[in-house]
């Protein structure tokens, strides 16, 4: 059974890069509050099982994340349960659209918006009070290359990432007096279901052809990576780095 090592909030748990990004930070005997919106049963079941196996506290909520009013009932949740208040916050929760920006409705556009971006804006505005009273906290958001350079077809993906990356740059300058690290991970192409829910498995082995690694990552290496930047020295913030296999 490992120590307690703190408490790590992570939004989009419940598949992909958020759920490898809970097993690992479980590993490390942090206690979890673990989001999702629409995956509960599923997740509150990967919870407890994380209580099993690692000997740690966690907690699995429905919670819509690009909804404010969704956002400050799971903090009164989290605060009715303990006095133990997120020390890291993990800004996982995502979606993606792809098309030609002349077939995406105004609706899919806010809502990747309220999904990608806002809720980053809505975790964030409820965190970071108990860091600073703290005196300490580290936050990571998940971003993606294309919020770095863009992508044909994924105008509005790359646009809330691009929007992460500057936020993440700001709130770091904000937050560093009061000893709060604020840093993102870009991410290239990972396998998850997202991507393999557009693409097949020839496209993918084609985007992994144009990888220096050879490869598309794992969601593992990504979380893995997660636990390193919670770990890392409080000098290390405000940075967008990049994951990718050499990619882009």
């Amino acid at each position: 059974m490992n120590s307690y090592a703190g408490t790590v909030l992570i939004t989009g748990a419940s598949r992909g890069i958020g759920k490898a990004i809970s097993e690992a930070f479980a590993s490390k005997g942090y206690d979890l509050y673990l989001c999702c919106r629409s995956s509960y049963d599923s997740l509150s079941a990967f919870s407890e099982y994380l209580k099993t196996k690692y000997g740690v506290s966690s907690h699995a909520f429905a919670c819509d994340v690009s909804d404010e009013n969704s956002v400050l009932s799971l903090f009164d949740i989290i605060r009715s349960l303990s006095k133990k208040m997120p020390d890291i916050v993990i800004n996982n929760a995502g979606i993606a659209w792809y098309g030609l920006i002349t077939d995406m409705s105004s609706d899919e556009w806010h809502r990747l918006m309220g999904t990608n971006l806002d809720s980053v804006f809505y975790v964030c505005k409820n965190a970071v009070p108990d860091m600073i009273r703290n005196g300490h906290g580290k936050i990571i958001n998940i971003s993606s290359v294309w919020g770095n350079v863009g992508a044909s077809c994924e105008v509005a993906y790359s646009a809330s990432k691009g929007g992460v990356n500057s936020f993440t740059k700001a709130l770091a300058k904000e937050l560093a007096p009061s000893n709060i690290q604020v840093n993102a991970i870009s991410c290239g192409v990972i396998d998850t279901e997202m991507n393999r829910s557009h693409l097949s498995d020839e496209e993918l082995d084609d985007l992994a052809s144009e990888i220096p690694a050879d490869r598309i990552g794992s969601p593992e290496e990504v979380a893995s990576f997660a636990v390193s930047l919670a770990e890392s020295p409080s000098y290390l913030t405000g940075q967008i780095i990049t994951i990718d296999g050499g990619w882009i």
